[in-house]
């Protein structure tokens, strides 16, 4: 039976449900304003309902912290009986899940724009010391005429508490992890990225860089495998897309993107570029991260055990502790990352070089702007020289002919 009441917010109907609880549309008597409520059960025995309960209200601390129009903003927080709720913004939309669920792919510009909203949100939640560890399409919402939302920043996190979790249960969304989750290690800003960038491959392809018969079978693909280009499967991508796609998927963390702000600069640059006159669609000629054709293929040996092999700085007992506003994004989150290295890599794909002295690091716009252009070829003097005697030829010929006929 549903409940009419969860604290002073009165129940109208239920939005959905989800492995965590239940969601309401509900009314706050007191401010008198919609909201959704989002339940989390802790029915579990008293010592872990308890940590899970702590747990909880630091998590939805953290995340109602955040105040940007990509999140969605969390109001209250409370508990009724066996249940803890979140009351947080109501928004008029849809979930991303809606939109993809049908297999078709989303249209390019409106894809690019999806994914450039979300990147926003997570770069100020990344700056901010917030991981989310579980962005996929049903925690993202479309609100027509207004902002991308992402949800369940707190309870996505709650997920990671490793002592309030049984060994072997398998935390997120298998289909949108990144190969450090599958493998086990812990998860920082950089599987939000990857994160992203499934969904962003999911909605210019019409399916999923990864898709296996069951859990076991995903997995492996997620560490195993690179998928092919977007280009090779939608004509209507930009090359440019086919870069970005490859930086977000690259399963090495030193070869991701380090940051989700420049995965959103370099989203809106391509954005700015489909306004334009349309380019070359030619898919580029090979991408760490993406298979050369259609299909996909199996990553080598080496690039396997770089993936295995990784580790991170953070721990589960970081994550607990109070922070400061760090100077960047991956301070005290991830180990140290050599931007110039990212981009020697990214311009040796595309054709251009970078040499000591050279202007500093640049985005994939940057280099793909920077590749030079063939000149169009200039003529020579055995051209001109060719021209002149093809021409005084002609005349002799014509002069031939005119004789021929006065003659007769």
């Amino acid at each position: 039976m549903e409940p009419a009441q969860l604290g002073r917010y009165l129940i109208q109907s239920e939005l959905g449900r989800g492995a965590m609880g239940v969601v309401y549309k509900a009314t706050d008597s007191v401010l008198e304003r919609t909201v959704a409520v989002k339940t989390v059960n802790i029915t579990l025995e008293r010592e872990y309902a308890e940590k899970y309960e702590q747990r909880f209200y630091q998590e939805a601390k953290a995340a109602g912290g955040l105040n940007h129009p990509n999140i969605v903003t969390i109001h209250d927080v409370g508990k009724s009986g066996d249940v803890v709720f979140m009351a947080m913004e109501y928004i008029e939309g849809v979930e991303l899940r809606t939109l993809i669920g049908e297999g078709r792919p989303l249209r390019v510009a409106q894809s690019v724009s999806i994914a450039a909203q979300v990147a926003e949100g997570l770069a100020y939640a990344h700056q901010r010391g917030v991981v989310h560890r579980d962005i996929k399409p049903a925690n993202i919402m479309v609100v027509a005429n207004g902002p991308v939302k992402i949800t369940d920043f707190g309870i996505a996190r709650m997920r990671g508490s490793g002592d309030l979790t049984q060994t072997g249960t398998l935390l997120g969304s298998p289909k949108y992890m990144s190969p450090e989750q599958v493998i086990g290690k812990r998860a920082d800003h950089r599987s939000d990225v990857f994160s992203l960038g499934v969904i962003l491959y999911e909605m210019l392809c019409g399916a999923a860089p990864f898709n296996g018969e069951n859990v076991t079978a995903l997995m492996y693909q997620i560490v195993n495998f690179v998928p092919p280009a977007p280009s090779t499967l939608n004509p209507a991508i930009p090359e440019l897309l086919d870069y970005i796609a490859a930086k977000m998927l690259a399963k090495p963390l030193e070869q991701r993107y380090q940051d989700a702000a420049e995965v959103a600069r370099d989203l809106r640059e391509c954005e700015r570029q489909l306004g334009a006159a349309a380019g070359s669609t030619q898919p580029p000629r090979t991408l760490p991260g993406l298979a050369t054709g259609p299909q996909p293929r199996l990553v080598d040996a080496e690039a396997k055990t770089v993936v295995l092999a990784q580790t991170l700085n953070r721990t589960r007992l970081a994550d607990q502790a109070p922070q400061d506003l760090p100077e960047s994004p991956a301070r005290g989150i991830a180990p140290s990352f050599d931007s110039m290295e990212a981009t020697q890599r990214l311009a040796t794909l595309t054709g251009a070089s970078m040499k000591a002295g050279d202007a500093p690091p640049q985005t994939t716009t940057q280099v793909l702007r920077s590749i030079a252009q063939p000149e169009p070829r200039r003529w020579r003097r055995r051209d001109w020289l060719a021209v002149a005697a093809a021409a005084l030829g002609g005349l002799v010929v014509a002069g031939s002919i005119v004789r021929r006929r006065r003659r007769g």
